[in-house]
């Protein structure tokens, strides 16, 4: 009688991991596996954003190195405004302007605007418009370093 009971519920055990998930079990994975997505996709989405922003003061920075170069070879004058940072370009890696890290041209001022540098680089951040906040803000060669 044990050896039979022990046998039916072996075959019962057994009937039961060959069955497999159901569909509310299956739907249950899926969800949390859909909540844990959406949460590390916002964090990942967030810090590329903060990523894009200091490539673009990085890159700001290398122009003002070029800019550098390009005035030692013409007796200390920085390009015009209107001959903008393509006056330089040969100062560039390629000899091509670069974009920031949204692809938008930076805008570039001779005398500085806003500034007592000879000369002025923004960005206008993730919205390529002036003003903003946030990733939208624009990014100044004047202000890099001192927003801390």
């Amino acid at each position: 009688m044990k050896t039979s009971l022990l046998r039916s519920a072996r075959r019962a055990s057994l009937l039961h991991s060959q069955r497999g998930l159901t569909l509310v079990e299956i739907m249950v994975v899926i969800a949390i596996l859909g909540a844990l997505m959406a949460v590390v996709g916002v964090n990942v989405v967030g810090r590329l954003q903060d990523a894009n922003v200091e490539t673009t003061k990085l890159q700001i920075k290398q122009i003002e190195q070029n800019l550098a170069m390009y005035a030692a070879k013409n007796k200390g004058r920085f390009p015009t405004t209107s001959q903008g940072l393509e006056a330089a370009a040969r100062y560039f890696p390629d000899s091509t302007v670069p974009t920031d890290a949204w692809g938008n041209p930076f805008q570039y001022f001779s005398p500085g605007t806003s500034s007592e540098s000879p000369y002025e680089i923004i960005s206008y951040g993730r919205d390529g418009a002036e003003g903003g906040e946030e990733h939208d803000a624009d990014i100044k060669s004047w202000m890099i370093g001192k927003e801390e």
